[in-house]
């Protein structure tokens, strides 16, 4: 996952009880400053608060006192300190930020940029098509069927103010997507390391449309998607492997997903 090139802290940081019991400790400017160091390794990881390397490796103190540039002895104190005051907690080895996203909002940050992405893909399709029907007449009198079937929606209603089906489509689509996330939970809810969340959506939603792997179109539906993630679920139970060695789950939902979907279930 790419990194952010920020991290929100807050103005009256100084004035959180739990920073001004660890200014009255010895040592305690040295505490603040790894502090911070953590949340902008966190931000430069964008890995949900989950200190990991290449999702297999945990941060070891040692790692992060030679990424910090502190004495180990220190770094190991100040992550004592933050696990006493709830900053920090430590997963299967791993040591984590709680509610990481939902404090420093880098989900919205994420869909901000996927949204941009979709719109410039289909503004772009819509100049491509408007270019390809220069030909058809847009005057108060345009009829539906003097415009071709692959015409955009919008385009259409934009030509004769239909302003009633623009708005109707719209409840439809809210309607849609309230549903697909209904249907991603369910998925989600099965899957224990909860890491990556607002991507593996994504990568969901575009399952459910239809993907392009190698040139071919592949869809699945939310039943099989369901049964992909509890297959490679029931598989690392099986072999008994620690959750910190899970693939995230934004990675599983990528293409690996068609490695735990049976075969006769993927539909083209």
């Amino acid at each position: 996952m790419a990194e952010v090139k920020w991290i929100k802290i807050t103005t009256d940081i100084f004035d959180d009880e739990k920073i001004l019991l660890i200014e009255s400790l010895p040592d305690s400017d040295s505490i603040i400053v790894i502090w911070f160091k953590l949340l902008c390794l966190a931000g430069k990881m964008n890995n949900s608060g989950v200190f990991t390397l290449n999702d297999s490796i945990v941060y070891t103190d040692e790692m992060l006192s030679t990424i910090f540039r502190r004495k180990e002895t220190t770094v190991k104190m100040a992550l004592d300190v933050f696990e006493g005051f709830g900053m920090i907690k430590r997963i299967d080895g791993a040591i984590t930020i709680p509610n990481w996203g939902k404090h420093q909002t880098l989900d919205q940050l994420e869909k901000k940029r996927e949204y941009q992405r979709e719109y410039m893909r289909e503004y772009r399709e819509k100049q491509r098509q408007i270019a390809d029907k220069s030909n058809c007449k847009t005057n108060s009198n345009v009829n539906v069927s003097s415009l071709d079937k692959d015409i955009d929606k919008d385009i259409y209603y934009m030509f004769t103010g239909d302003h009633e089906r623009v708005e109707n489509d719209a409840k439809k689509t809210a309607a849609d997507l309230d549903q697909k996330k209904a249907d991603f939970e369910t998925i989600y809810a099965i899957y224990p390391k909860k890491v990556g969340k607002t991507r593996a959506f994504s990568l969901y939603c575009q399952w459910i449309k239809g993907r392009k792997i190698n040139g071919e179109k592949i869809k699945l539906s939310n039943r099989e998607i369901y049964l992909a993630v509890q297959h490679y679920v029931e598989q690392q139970e099986r072999e008994q492997r620690e959750q910190i060695y899970w693939k995230n789950f934004d990675t599983l939902m990528g293409q690996s997903l068609l490695d735990y979907v049976e075969r006769g279930e993927v539909n083209e």
